[in-house]
């Protein structure tokens, strides 16, 4: 394991230091986390218990935590630049690499559509959730979870989970295989040997009759064919979601508590700009994997599964507005509806869904990104994300551009073309307003480098148009290590939405300097210091850290 590259030192002056106490070291950011030590022996499979983690999420572990008297902590899991590092949770691609439109509608590394190698067997129907379902192979010997929309809701469960899962892929997440299909009932063969689990998990024969009851229940399209969603089985062995909080203590390679992890706590604002309320340890999957180059070499790779009420369609489904507004059981709207004696029009309330075939309750009007909540507060990553872990996912998020989020919807195959147009138009519309929200509480400076002698930065909220350039400014200055200021302020006016400011470094050997940016705009101020220092006396400067106030 190397050596963290964040220093804590106290610097000794008088009164408020000019500069944070924080220094990194004169060395390369860290851009690969080596968390794929072998793990020889499997770790335990944790069953997921719903009940009780509503319980403790809701109740119990909601006050508990209250009463430890936390401090706000920042995220760990991120690099001297406050990026995160590429690990077993997330893999940049978007954020650092151009993402092809190609690889939005089929993700790179995945087995291919299974349409073409039917008759499918099927082994057993799925357990849990409400939806009908079927556990079944390939003639390719490739193993499926096989999914059907609601009847009153033709497409919009399966939609959901092709549209969120390969932005989610595009992102940086690792989430499942997943395929629109097509299929008539002659396309399914049972297994002498399937079995049909009901939702305690007790098993009696999958036959014939019992096949054409469930299949009763879904849409079957007068040609009598019938759309699914085909959700490749991962591989290696299953362990259960990661805890919400802690680590899981048979992996030797899972250090940082994962309620301090910034690639989870920066999941609230993609979560809120997808709508994907039903957040819980259920919904994440671990699993105890092969190395692809070294088969005896094990460790433990994390997903996130089941997206199927994102992009509205639980409120739709459940007829239950109040998704992703509030808590099902939320102390805090209970307290201001009895205080007002319900007379406050609360911001749910006359929500509608778009009268299209595959879409959901997916509002832009009423959506505020600050007051978005999934189903329970029991997700711990999302209730202490602060507005730097937002501020990281928002900005890798807005590089998915109009024909990424078209790619994602096309995979869905709506069969409505205005539903395709409106969802996409809706997509994009979330997306800018959740970026917008939290560009605005931070300094939304990025990709900092030095470039001729000059200090050179991006203002993100300049570059998506959500700020004029016209009334924003910037001042920079100079600090030694010590937080000595170097040279006076340099003030300037943004000229477009790249800036560059002459560097006046300090006089050291390494020239460690610390470079304060602050951007005003009416009724904003905010700063980023930016560490700068020389790998040799000869060699020029380079951003060696960023801390962001």
């Amino acid at each position: 394991m190397r050596l963290p590259l964040l220093l804590l030192v106290v610097v000794a002056c008088s009164g408020a230091p000019p500069v944070p106490h924080v220094r990194y070291a004169n060395a390369p950011a860290i851009e690969v986390v080596n968390d794929r030590r072998d793990v020889r022996k499997k770790p335990v499979e944790v069953p997921y218990e719903r009940y009780l983690e509503n319980f403790d999420g809701s109740f119990h572990r909601l006050m508990t935590r209250k009463l430890e008297l936390k401090r706000p902590e920042r995220a760990r899991g991120v690099n001297a630049l406050d990026e995160v590092p590429d690990s077993t949770w997330f893999t940049n691609r978007i954020g650092v690499r151009e993402v092809s439109v190609a690889e939005i509608a089929t993700v790179p590394g995945s087995i291919g559509t299974p349409e073409n190698y039917k008759p499918w067997t099927i082994i057993s129907s799925k357990v849990g959730g409400l939806t009908v379902g079927f556990i079944m192979k390939d003639t390719r010997g490739e193993k499926f979870l096989l999914k059907f929309d609601q009847r009153s809701f033709p497409e919009a469960e399966t939609a959901a989970q092709i549209v969120m899962g390969r932005l989610l892929w595009a992102i940086g997440y690792n989430v499942t295989d997943d395929y629109i299909v097509h299929l008539r009932r002659e396309d399914l063969v049972l297994a002498p040997d399937a079995v049909d689990k009901n939702p305690e998990g007790v098993e009696v024969k999958l036959d014939d009759h019992r096949l054409q009851a469930r299949l009763a229940t879904i849409n079957i399209n007068k040609d009598g064919s019938m759309r699914a969603l085909a959700s490749r089985y991962l591989e290696g062995k299953p362990l259960g979601g990661h805890p919400p909080e802690g680590v899981r203590s048979d992996d030797p390679n899972d250090r940082i508590p994962h309620e301090l992890r910034r690639d989870l706590r920066g999941t609230q604002a993609i979560f809120a700009w997808l709508d994907h309320s039903d957040v819980h340890t259920g919904n994440t999957l671990d699993m105890w994997v092969s190395d692809p180059e070294n088969p005896s070499w094990h460790y433990v790779k994390h997903y996130f599964i089941d997206f199927g009420i994102a992009l509205g369609f639980g409120a739709a489904k459940n007829k239950n507005p109040r998704y992703g507004y509030e808590y099902e059981v939320d102390w805090s709207a209970m307290a201001r509806s009895l205080f007002s004696l319900g007379l406050v029009q609360r911001p749910w309330e006359d929500r509608k869904r778009p009268q299209l075939r595959g879409i959901g309750t997916y509002d832009i009007a009423r959506y505020d990104p600050g007051t978005w909540k999934p189903l329970t507060p029991m997700y711990t990553p999302i209730r202490v994300a602060d507005r730097i872990d937002n501020f990281w996912s928002s900005k890798i998020f807005m590089k998915i551009r109009r024909q990424h989020i078209e790619a994602a919807v096309d995979a869905a195959q709506l069969s409505d073309p205005r539903a395709r147009a409106w969802l996409v138009e809706a997509l994009i519309a979330r997306q800018r307003k959740t970026a917008k929200y939290w560009f605005e509480r931070v300094n939304p400076v990025d990709e900092i480098h030095v470039v001729d002698g000059g200090l050179c930065f991006k203002d993100l909220s300049l570059t998506y148009a959500f700020e004029p350039i016209a009334t924003t400014r910037y001042t920079v200055t100079s600090y030694n290590r010590r937080g000595k200021r170097v040279v006076a302020t340099a003030s300037f006016a943004a000229r477009g939405d790249v800036s560059c400011a002459p560097l006046a470094l300090a006089d050291d050997v390494d020239s460690y300097t610390i470079v304060r940016v602050v951007t005003r705009r009416p009724n904003f101020k905010r700063a980023t210091f930016v560490y700068v220092a020389r790998a040799l006396p000869t060699a020029p400067p380079r951003v060696i850290g960023i801390w962001r106030q």
